[in-house]
C-alpha cells in the first residue's frame, strides 16, 4: 500500500469509469431503439436487462463516491456537473418531452459532490468500517423510497406516510410527488447512501496506507473515456440519436 496522492490520476479508476461509460452507451443504444424509435425488443424488458441497467448505475455511483476524496476543487466540479444536468434537462424537455429528464444522474452527482464538501469533516470522524456498514444498510432500507416504502427491490418492509410525498423538493430528496415522471431520476435517497459507501471505502483504504500499486495500471483506451466522463455523457445521446436516425430514419415521436 502507498499513501494517497491527490495530485495524480489513478489509471485503474479512469479505466473502470470508462468501462462503465461504454456499458451505459450500449444500454442507451437499445433504450433509444425501444423508446425513441419504437423497435420491438422484448428482451430489453426482461429482469436480466433490468439488473444490467441497475448494475451500471450502482457501480458508477459507488465509484464516483470512491473517487471524491481524490479530486480537487469539489465546488468547481459540482458546478460543471450541475451545468451539464441543466443542459440535459432543457434539451430533453424541448425535443423529447415524452422522455424528459428531471433530477437525473448528473443533478444527483453534483448534489453528492456538494454534500460531501459540506459534510467531509464530520463524516471523517466516523470509522470507515462503520461508515461502509451504515451506508450500505441505509441504501438497502431506502431503495424503494420513491415508491412509498422502506425496502429493497421486491421486498417492502414499511409503508411511508403519503403526506411526505408533496412537491418537487420532496421529489428531489426521494419522496416522489404524485404524477412525477423523469426518464432518468436519481433522488438523494437512496443514492447518496451508495455514494457514501464508495466514499468510506476510499477512507478505509487510507487506514490501510493507501491504494495498492495495481491502481496505477489500466487500459489506455478505457482511460481516454474515463478522463472525459462528463463530455462523453453529454455527447453520447445526441450522437446515438444521429446514428439511429441515419440507420432507421426519423421515427421519434416529438
Amino acid at each position: 500500500m502507498r499513501g494517497l496522492n491527490n495530485e495524480k490520476r489513478y489509471a485503474l479508476l479512469d479505466s473502470l469509469r470508462g468501462l462503465l461509460l461504454l456499458e451505459m452507451i450500449v444500454y442507451h443504444f437499445f433504450w433509444d431503439l425501444v423508446y425513441l424509435f419504437e423497435q420491438d425488443l422484448p428482451w430489453f424488458h426482461s429482469s436480466l436487462c433490468y439488473w444490467w441497467q441497475q448494475s451500471i448505475c450502482w457501480r458508477f455511483i459507488f465509484l464516483s463516491g470512491f473517487c471524491w476524496p481524490l479530486g480537487k476543487r469539489a465546488v468547481r466540479r459540482a458546478v460543471q456537473v450541475f451545468g451539464g444536468s441543466v443542459l440535459v434537462m432543457l434539451i430533453t424537455h424541448i425535443f423529447v418531452p415524452d422522455q424528459a429528464v428531471t433530477f437525473g444522474v448528473l443533478f444527483f452527482l453534483g448534489s453528492g459532490m456538494l454534500l460531501l464538501k459540506l459534510l467531509d469533516r464530520l463524516l471523517c470522524r466516523v470509522a470507515p468500517v462503520w461508515g461502509i456498514t451504515a451506508s450500505g444498510m441505509f441504501f438497502f432500507l431506502t431503495r424503494n423510497i420513491n415508491d412509498g416504502y422502506l425496502g429493497f427491490e421486491e421486498w417492502n418492509f414499511f409503508k411511508i406516510p403519503e403526506q411526505l410525498y408533496l412537491n418537487k423538493f420532496t421529489t428531489y430528496v426521494g419522496f416522489t410527488e404524485a404524477g412525477f415522471f423523469s426518464s432518468d431520476y436519481f433522488s438523494l435517497m437512496p443514492w447518496f447512501f451508495l455514494y457514501l459507501a464508495g466514499y468510506y471505502c476510499l477512507r478505509f483504504c487510507e487506514t490501510l496506507g493507501g491504494l495498492p500499486q495495481i491502481f496505477d495500471y489500466g487500459s489506455g483506451f478505457l482511460s481516454f473515456f474515463g478522463r472525459r466522463s462528463l463530455s462523453v455523457y453529454l455527447l453520447h445521446q445526441p450522437l446515438l440519436y444521429l446514428l439511429l436516425t441515419l440507420i432507421l430514419g426519423s421515427k421519434v415521436l416529438l
